[in-house]
């Protein structure tokens, strides 16, 4: 497609969508204006039905679930078309040595950037899981830790350098835990209704409300998605550091920490 043409569609689409839009914004209310009755319902419902107090939570999980099942599949499916393309093109035959482009220079890693990434993923890790597991109390959850434990994976590859972050994280490992925790919040949809509950519908103990176990089925399907999210958005930094190998000779080994 020529540049002219996608211009072209780009100021169609505008056309198209800019009524819709203004339209949008139009109706919004006032700034400042309070939005109380949908707040105020989601207040009087949720703690009763799901004994969570945060509220996100309880929409995400309970009130639009289906939604954030949606999401979850967005996200696989947005992983795995990188993958399959970046793969395809690149092949499978990359070594563990950094490409070089000709004329520039090889700076290496400071101490200090060395050391602080040794400090800080891991902390980074215990920082994402406590956002994980503190869904049901505070702000944050599984998509939000899992952003976050995949800042600590690339901390980590800072920190380490190629040859040692590879030697731990795997590709059929990342693939496994990301399809295993989007199996996983399906299975806390279907799963009640093979018991004649409705989809999600809780069916396991609420625990005690402002406990950090509260929520029921809720725990279960925000874990699936902070191992959805952690692998996924890992996997998708490992493809794109395997961009920046040099491809290895067949019988040669890749040695460069870089």
């Amino acid at each position: 497609m020529s540049p002219r043409l996608r211009v072209l569609l780009l100021g169609l689409a505008a056309l198209v969508l800019a009524p819709c839009a203004l339209a949008v914004i139009a109706a919004m209310p006032e700034f400042g204006t309070a939005i109380a009755p949908y707040g105020a319902r989601i207040n009087a419902v949720a703690p009763a039905e799901r004994n969570i107090a945060n509220m996100v939570t309880a929409i995400n999980f309970d009130l639009r679930g289906l939604d954030t099942l949606g999401e979850e599949f967005m996200l696989l499916a947005a992983v795995t078309g990188t993958v399959v393309l970046l793969r395809g093109r690149r092949g499978e035959r990359d070594g563990d040595r950094a490409a070089r482009l000709p004329g520039r220079a090889v700076v290496p890693r400071s101490e200090a950037v060395i050391l602080a990434c040794r400090i800080a993923g891991p902390l980074t890790a215990l920082f994402g899981l406590y956002v994980t597991v503190h869904a049901s109390l505070t702000p944050g959850g599984g998509f939000q830790g899992g952003a976050v434990l995949a800042s600590a994976c690339v901390l980590i590859y800072l920190g380490e350098g190629y040859a040692g972050w590879r030697r731990g994280v795997r590709s059929a490992v990342l693939d496994a835990i990301e399809g295993g925790g989007a199996l996983l919040v399906v299975l806390c949809g279907l799963g009640p209704m093979l018991v004649g509950a409705a989809f999600m519908q809780n069916v396991l103990p609420f625990g005690t409300f402002g406990a950090l176990l509260s929520g029921g089925l809720v725990l279960v399907a925000n874990l699936g998605v902070a191992a959805a999210v952690t692998a996924g958005f890992s996997q998708l930094v490992l493809e794109f550091l395997e961009e920046t190998r040099a491809p290895r000779p067949d019988g040669a080994d890749g040695g460069d920490d870089a």
